[in-house]
């Protein structure tokens, strides 16, 4: 910059603006800053510095509103370096990663503690087994003395699993923590000047006057995910949501107390669907083939002289826009807006949820939790047995999201059965009014027994054709005190030969067969009730042939 061209400082403002708007996106966020300003008429620029430095360039917009007219004529950004102290963020970021490694070093122990409590509860069982075993049949043991027993060993056994489970938990959650610290640490100690952006808002007043200018810009290294905590009461068959948004950012400049947006609105994708080029194909003889460095100059040149510069375009047109709002506000004072809290909107596919006005993200690259809200959903309980694989059965809970609920997008899941962590899943996409399933893990209130009870072959050969015969016996137990509901499937073998046929002959309840050989029974089974389901089938097939896969 030449001394002709250096600025004015008489005509030169520069702003301390705040954040107070940030919508965040799945990879990236859109931040808005605002700042009250006194003009004199004099001013010329507006400087807003300590930018950072993966603002986009092209997405920068600024408006504003005020007692007086102020046009905007212009703006640009310039890069910044300056040098940065490193010693006390260093010193800040070690002492963080001393503290957790000692959080991780006591947790190791108690865990340590735990396992071996855990373990001698496990060896207790084994052999109290065989001793209880020993002494009920010589009746020198009683059945009250085996019930305490078992109900200690069972009780501790799960508690200890639990409290393992947990702690385990939290110390994966303090190594990744660790891991965030280590790669802060790296960053700081490595000797490289620092960059911002500085933004240059050229401006004519009409005089004086209070004008309120706001700024707004794209930035990466933000996005969030949805996490969901879902707690099964299966007593109350009740089920309390806990919807959350998991916020990270890296951005270089921490947000504090902002009004947040979360979208799931892709602004990286573009507005326009992506348009196909001609698939040529030709004889490798035929033609010379174009020089590689040829291909991509040529295809620049002609997008050069089609494509309009839409940057520049767009930024005309609200400058223009702004210039209009700025003349408005003379006559008629601005309007604040309203900031509300926990709002789900959908526009065309596009999912906001409006936080409020008082979130603190910091720039730290953690994951930092905000519940977007709480509630409770009734729910149905269904058990689900595949007794050809499993002897047991496991409980699900079927939830209908209310007609008038927020979609649930697709997420993490924690699961919790009456306050005891189950596992996790991953949540698809949920509609309002639209029904979803969650697995509880193993139930033991329901018993099921499956035997073969017929396997016979025909002595006759009838059309050159051999049939043997299979038949089995399902015995279910409700052991609870309430009604159930149970699916329960079974499964035939399906032929890929078409010599080899497979018929079903016989079923007790009255079921018929679906694809793939699946036989689905849905059954209501009434409190500390017993059933029993009967099946039968038989496969046919010419003498000669050899049967591969008939595991029954």
């Amino acid at each position: 910059m030449t001394n002709s061209e250096t600025p004015n400082q008489a005509t030169n403002k520069t702003l301390d603006t705040r954040i107070s708007e940030v919508t965040v996106y799945s990879d990236r966020a859109r931040v808005t800053r605002r700042c009250a300003v006194e003009l004199s008429g004099a001013e010329r620029q507006l400087v807003i510095t300590g930018l950072p430095v993966i603002l986009q360039r092209e997405s920068v917009r600024v408006t504003g509103a005020g007692t007086v007219a102020v046009r905007l004529l212009a703006v640009r950004t310039d890069r910044i370096y300056a040098t940065e102290p490193v010693a006390e963020k260093v010193a800040q970021l070690t002492q963080q990663i001393q503290e957790i490694q000692e959080q991780k070093r006591t947790i190791k122990d108690v865990l340590a503690s735990l396992q071996l409590q855990h373990k001698f509860i496990q060896e207790l069982s084994e052999k109290s087994v065989d001793r209880f075993s020993r002494g009920l049949a010589k009746q020198q043991v009683g059945l009250n003395e085996t019930s305490e027993l078992l109900n200690f060993l069972g009780q501790n056994y799960s508690e200890y699993a639990t409290t393992i489970a947990q702690h385990e938990k939290e110390h994966h959650q303090l190594e990744k923590q660790l891991q965030v610290l280590y790669q802060q640490l790296q960053q700081v100690q490595t000797p490289l000047p620092k960059e911002s952006f500085s933004i240059i808002v050229a401006i004519e007043p009409s005089g004086a006057g209070n004008f309120d200018l706001e700024l707004s810009y794209l930035v990466t290294n933000a996005k969030w995910t949805p996490l969901y905590d879902l707690r099964v009461n299966t007593t109350a068959n009740i089920l309390n949501l806990s919807y959350l948004a998991e916020v990270q950012q890296n951005t270089g400049e921490d947000w504090l107390g902002v009004s947040l947006t979360l979208s799931t609105a892709k602004p990286g994708l573009g507005t326009l669907p992506p348009k196909l080029d001609p698939w040529y194909i030709d004889s490798i003889f035929d033609q010379p083939e174009l020089l590689p460095s040829a291909k991509p100059r040529m295809l620049l040149l002609s997008r050069e002289k089609s494509e309009p510069n839409l940057s520049l375009l767009n930024e005309n047109i609200l400058l223009d826009e702004s210039q209009r709002r700025a003349e408005e506000s003379q006559f008629s004072p601005p309007v604040q807006a309203e900031t509300v809290a926990a709002v789900a909107s959908t526009s065309g596919g596009t999912v906001t949820f409006q936080i409020g006005g008082n979130s603190d993200i910091p720039s730290d690259g953690t994951p930092h939790n905000i519940t977007i809200f709480n509630d409770n959903y009734s729910c149905r309980k269904e058990y689900v047995s595949i007794p050809r694989l499993v002897s047991f059965s496991y409980l699900q809970a079927n939830v209908t999201n209310p007609p008038n609920g927020a979609t649930l997008l697709p997420g993490k899941a924690n699961i919790f059965r009456d306050e005891t962590f189950v596992g996790t899943t991953q949540l698809e996409n949920v509609s309002p009014g639209q029904e979803f399933k969650i697995n509880l893990g193993i139930d033991e209130g329901l018993k099921i027994g499956r035997d073969l009870v017929e396997r016979k072959v025909d002595k006759k050969i009838i059309f050159d054709r051999r049939r043997t015969t299979y038949g089995y016996r399902l015995k279910i137990a409700n052991l609870q005190d309430q009604e159930t509901t149970l699916k329960l499937t079974e499964q035939l073998p399906v032929s890929r030969n078409e010599q080899l046929k497979v018929h079903l002959t016989q079923t007790n309840p009255k079921i018929q067969q679906s694809e793939m050989g699946l036989l689905e029974w849905s059954l209501t089974l009434p409190p500390q009730s017993k059933q029993e389901i009967y099946y039968q089938f038989t496969v046919e097939h010419p003498p000669s042939l050899k049967v591969a896969g008939l595991d029954v």
